[in-house]
């Protein structure tokens, strides 16, 4: 019978595994000062515990930590790890590195049901959830874990789509138990789906970036399938009620197509679809990906872009490329894995 882990359980959950055990109940903040503040890889190693509850401890659960099974190495110091996630599935984490910023993009799912027209892992479809477990691995067990100035939720996978999970990892992350991190530390990307949407808007002070990539519902649709059940435009009202003038704060990610999303009409209605929105937009070069027909813009028409943008009063920045040369688009690593897998 396969141990249940415990990296990925809240301080409530760990509770409630002590109790049931008939533990102490002071062992539960033990256990959680070990898995997240001591990063242990084994029950063993949590020497305050008595041996006879380790022991106890042991016949039915494991830490639940493991490493990478593969990385792939850019000359610019980005390193792509790719994770087992069980059944041959396999997901993707970036650690990007930049001056004193280091920053790990992780991934919420096996695959994804969002299908967007430019995304690889959306053409892999939906594999699975990730739990809070197989997430937090992916932050803990690279060898960078404690230089880590930020994350993302900008992987593989639709972090609404499995919301629960997600803010079970967003609460260990940041509350006194766990890593004690800043929610300010912490951006979580969605294409919008309503219900995982308005739950992190209530549930989390993370920061919140929205993939828009156009301003138009039509074109949106045609890129984005999940604009047909959740319209930007609903999303912009609804984001409207919330303050993102002080601590949190709230990004649209724009992917720029040539001749399709990066005109100066484009521009235009993003101005008037964002009015009265706190917020700033993420300008990013598309990475060419397989049987899809969209090229990237140019460096020029992006810089044209953004300075109209932010010369009409949203913040605009132009993300630098990373990774280009170890398959870097989202998904390309895990697909590569996929077919290998297939073909045995």
């Amino acid at each position: 019978m396969s141990k249940k882990p415990l990296l990925g359980m809240t301080l409530e959950e760990i509770v409630e595994t002590v109790s049931s055990l008939n533990m102490p109940k002071f062992t539960a903040k033990q256990i959680a000062s070990w898995l997240y503040e001591k990063k242990v890889t084994s029950i063993d190693e949590m020497t305050n515990i008595s041996l006879k509850n380790r022991n106890l401890l042991s016949s039915c659960f494991e830490v639940g930590c493991s490493k990478p099974v593969h990385e792939a190495k850019s000359s610019d110091g980005t390193i792509k790890y790719l994770f087992s996630a069980g059944n041959l599935h396999t997901v993707e984490s970036v650690y990007i590195p930049d001056n004193d910023r280091a920053t790990l993009c992780v991934s919420s799912q096996v695959g994804c049901k969002m299908n967007c027209v430019f995304c690889m892992t959306g053409k892999q479809g939906f594999g699975a959830n990730l739990s809070a477990n197989q997430i937090l691995n992916q932050i803990q067990s690279i060898p960078e874990s404690d230089q880590l100035t930020n994350i993302v939720f900008m992987g593989m996978g639709e972090p609404m789509d499995n919301i629960e999970e997600v803010l079970k990892v967003l609460s260990i992350l940041t509350s006194d138990y766990g890593y004690k991190w800043s929610p300010k530390r912490i951006t979580v990307s969605t294409v919008g789906l309503r219900k995982g949407f308005e739950r992190f808007l209530k549930e989390s002070d993370c920061h919140l970036a929205v993939s828009i990539h156009t301003p138009f519902p039509i074109q949106r649709a045609k890129l984005m399938p999940a604009e047909k059940a959740f319209s930007i435009t609903e999303i912009v009202d609804i984001l409207k009620d919330y303050d993102f003038s002080k601590q949190r704060r709230l990004s649209f990610e724009y992917i720029m197509f040539k001749d399709e999303n990066d005109d100066l009409n484009h521009a235009r209605e993003l101005v008037k679809l964002l009015k009265n929105v706190d917020c700033r937009i993420n300008l990013i070069r598309f990475h060419a990906i397989p049987n899809v027909d969209l090229v990237g813009a140019d460096l020029e028409t992006m810089t044209k872009f953004r300075d109209y943008l932010s010369n009409n009063g949203i913040f605009t920045t132009i993300r630098a490329s990373r990774g280009e040369d170890i398959f870097a688009a989202c998904g390309m690593l895990s697909t590569i894995e996929k077919q290998k897998n297939t073909a045995l």
